[in-house]
């Protein structure tokens, strides 16, 4: 497969990353069938919640390679933080089985929640999970950099899973192809049990925290810059050339402050959105200035390989 093809080509030097695939690979029938068991239940809300949350404890210290202490249940409004010699990792938000797979608002709203949670601790990556689906991002000047998507559904391992072991997760992931909706449609009743009811709402555009290229603060709204996504989670094809107009020059004098180090992250992101609407120079040679100007700005730093919309 050329997921593992790629981990093996970055890390299989690395013993400790040659241990946990084996590890990996032996664990993982007896996990699949503790999950099977488990998701077979018939739970209430809680229970069911509680139960996925179980089947992500034993993800972590079965198949991965997490001593059970360092796996933190219930730590100040989380539902599981990831913790290695006392330096928290990693913050996990965990839904009810079906809850988020397949269904990209509901892993935006989720992700909204576990940021907040993570800021509120200083935790530098987030993740979420229905136990059938599995995401996990660093957060890096502001910005979701993806770090692995996973299905836990699988007949083998995933070979991502160990960017999320003991020693994977602390190292940098080859650029991953993560799509949100992958997975098996889930029906219409689970999509609607889906809610955030400590959800915050930018004061001006009555947006979410996931609609915006930049966060500077997950608490704070008003550092919450360059919408370009619809409330649903959609790309605004109206809002996203504004938003890169405003990095590369300015949108009607609009002066927007972001941070100079963040640029980069934050362009790579509304390029990645460009290329999903087909809207770059290389995929629409009538494209607009601002696509242009977002190419040619991220070829200048070499991170159009980030984006994967053209050859080097």
């Amino acid at each position: 497969m050329s997921e593992d093809r790629t981990l093996d080509n970055a890390f299989g030097h690395l013993a400790s990353y040659r241990k946990c695939v084996e590890r990996m690979h032996a664990e993982w029938p007896g996990f699949a069938g503790r999950r099977r068991q488990r998701l077979q239940q018939r739970l209430s809300e809680a229970a069911a919640e509680k139960s996925a949350e179980n089947v992500l404890e034993d993800l972590f210290t079965t198949v991965l390679d997490w001593p059970l202490p360092d796996v933190l249940l219930q730590q100040q409004r989380a539902d599981v933080v990831l913790s290695g010699s006392g330096f928290k990792r990693l913050v996990l938000e965990v839904k009810r089985p079906g809850l988020l797979t397949r269904h990209r608002a509901a892993i935006h709203r989720t992700l909204d929640q576990a940021r907040r949670y993570a800021a509120e601790q200083s935790i530098g990556a987030v993740a979420v999970s229905d136990a059938t689906m599995l995401y996990a991002a660093d957060v890096i000047d502001g910005v979701l950099r993806d770090r692995a998507l996973v299905m836990l559904d699988t007949e083998q391992p995933p070979a991502a899973l160990w960017l999320l072991s003991v020693h994977g997760i602390y190292q940098v992931p080859p650029a991953p192809v993560v799509d949100l909706d992958a997975g098996p449609h889930p029906d219409d009743s689970t999509i609607a049990g889906v809610t955030d009811t400590g959800a915050l709402l930018h004061p001006k555009y009555k947006l979410a925290m996931h609609c915006f290229a930049y966060v500077g603060a997950a608490n704070d709204t008003r550092t919450w810059k360059l919408p370009y996504l619809s409330a649903d989670g959609a790309i605004d094809a109206q809002r996203l050339p504004k938003a890169i107009q405003c990095i590369v020059s300015s949108y009607r004098g609009a002066k927007v402050v972001i941070p100079r180090e963040a640029c980069g992250e934050v362009m790579v992101l509304l390029a990645t959105a460009a290329k999903e609407l087909r809207k770059l120079p290389c995929q629409n040679s009538a494209t607009a200035t601002a696509y242009r100007e977002a190419h040619r700005f991220l070829q200048q730093l070499d991170l159009l390989p980030r984006v994967g919309c053209c050859a080097r």
